[in-house]
């Protein structure tokens, strides 16, 4: 059973229907192309001026928000927008990638391979998601608004000015120049659906005991992982699943690896061993750099897997086996080979001093190694016996940590769980229990792995929404000109 939320009681909704006023003052009934004429003629008040008004509310002021926001009144420039944000708008933005701003994966352009980076949504976003708005969809919007970007190595993509400012005063330029309107510090405690079908929405501003309502046609609620999001949902009929924290480092159990704090690996395949999964899961096994930090380790392959594992590794408190391979392109019994002729080779050289270079940057590791073999680093290579030499190769290939508990992903907070993904149309980002309430980014029951992914699965969720609810805005406009043109012929 999802929590139960207060909201507004029947009665309470109803008065507040009855005072709830637009949000922008100026008032529309037809376009500048219908004669002042033909609208004088039409049924005229305040009353009449807000039932016939479009306007949609955003809660949340995050990627998914903003970029909704533009995109609904591109579409429809007389449809009234405000963005609601009780914190300050594009935040995570801002602090994403390190103030760089990993706007979204260079890498992964075809949706067959996007999706594998959703542990939550993978197989519903299979259909006509990413083919709406992919990647590159996303890289053309910002380069036609003037954010030159690049894609790096590993497929991510920032600004070239290395700045995430760059990304930020392009969305809230765009949105202000739209005639968007921005409210920050203001949150949504809660709406009610009037007779008329239009929401009622509560915002509040604690700071000033400040309250008002305002009447909109459409809600769009993109608030992340905050918990005011899912109360939105859960009024309106949809269930929650549990959030739990997903992109997280892994602490390790053997304080020795703190000396090592900073090395990294710029390969390693690494597979989590949960107790929740019987079968090995192919996701569960991941390639890629690895940090060693002063509580564990960390780095893309770590946080991959701490995606893949979030809702099991959760249930079991965090406790887990992690079995890495430093050398994952050498076969073991060629790590044998290696290590059988680097003896002979080096036979009067200290085992400290002559490290095989085939392994690379394991060389910032081997003291450690040595030490968990329980080999003294000033024996020499000749006296090691056969049998350490066999314990060290399997060890390169199989070094398995005791996972004890998770760190932050440094402020980059992002959750698996939310609204259920079968209870929204993706063709819409419509929800299936309330007409006009949508949904986009993190709200929903969808996160993707470190490197672009959870911003690409925000611009296209956006995306989508903000077309349905500019597309229905015109048409209801349209359709106020056509009765405006009707009475200019009766």
């Amino acid at each position: 059973m999802p929590p139960q939320w207060p909201w507004l009681q029947p009665a309470a909704a109803a008065a507040a229907a009855r005072r709830a006023t637009p949000f922008v003052l100026r008032g529309r009934r037809c376009s500048s192309s219908v004669p002042a004429s033909v609208c004088a003629s039409a049924p005229s008040g305040h009353a009449r001026e807000q039932e016939d008004e479009q306007s949609l509310v955003v809660v949340g002021g995050g990627a998914a928000g903003v970029y909704a926001s533009i995109r609904a009144k591109t579409l429809a420039p007389h449809l009234n927008v405000v963005v609601i944000e009780k914190g300050k708008f594009l935040s995570k933005v801002k602090i994403s990638g390190g103030g760089r701003c990993n706007v979204t994966n260079g890498h992964h352009l075809e949706p067959s391979g996007l999706v594998r980076n959703y542990p939550r949504g993978y197989k519903e976003l299979r259909g006509s998601f990413f083919r709406t708005h992919g990647p590159q969809d996303t890289m053309h919007w910002f380069s036609d608004h003037g954010v030159e970007l690049k894609t790096e190595e590993d497929g991510r993509v920032f600004p070239v000015t290395d700045n995430s400012a760059s990304v930020v005063d392009c969305l809230l330029n765009e949105a202000r120049r739209l005639g968007v309107s921005l409210q920050a510090g203001k949150s949504v405690s809660g709406a009610s659906v009037d007779a008329n079908g239009k929401f009622v929405v509560k915002v509040e501003k604690r700071t000033i005991d400040f309250v008002d309502y305002i009447s909109a046609n459409y809600v769009l609620v993109a608030t992340g992982s905050s918990q005011q999001g899912y109360s939105f949902a859960a009024q309106h009929g949809h269930s929650i699943i549990p959030p739990v924290p997903s992109l997280f480092t892994f602490k390790i159990a053997d304080k020795r690896l703190a000396d090592l704090s900073g090395v990294s690996f710029t390969r390693v395949a690494a597979k989590l061993m949960l107790d929740g999964i019987q079968k090995s899961a192919p996701e569960l096994t991941q390639t890629g750099p690895m940090l060693v930090t002063h509580w564990g380790l960390s780095g893309p392959v770590v946080l991959r897997l701490s995606a893949w594992g979030a809702r099991e590794l959760y249930q079991d408190k965090y406790q887990a086996k992690l079995v890495v391979d430093f050398i994952p392109d050498i076969h073991i019994e060629d790590v044998k080979r290696i290590l059988f002729q680097h003896k002979d080779q080096h036979a009067k050289n200290k085992v400290n001093n002559a490290f095989p270079k085939e392994f690379g940057l394991v060389k910032r590791f081997w003291g450690f190694l040595l030490e968990q073999e329980s080999l003294d680093g000033d024996m020499h290579w000749a006296t090691v016996p056969k049998s350490h030499l066999n314990a060290i190769a399997l060890r390169l290939k199989q070094w398995m940590f005791e996972v004890v508990g998770k760190g932050q992903f440094k402020d980059e907070f992002v959750t698996a769980g939310g609204v259920p993904l079968s209870e929204i149309s993706l063709s819409t980002m419509e929800s299936k229990k309330q007409p006009n309430l949508f949904f986009a980014g993190e709200v929903l029951n969808v996160d993707g792995v470190t490197g672009g992914f959870n911003f690409q699965n925000a611009w296209t969720g956006g995306y989508i929404a903000g077309t349905s609810i500019g597309t229905l805005a015109s048409k209801s406009i349209l359709k106020e000109e056509q009765a405006c043109l009707q009475l200019q012929g009766s």
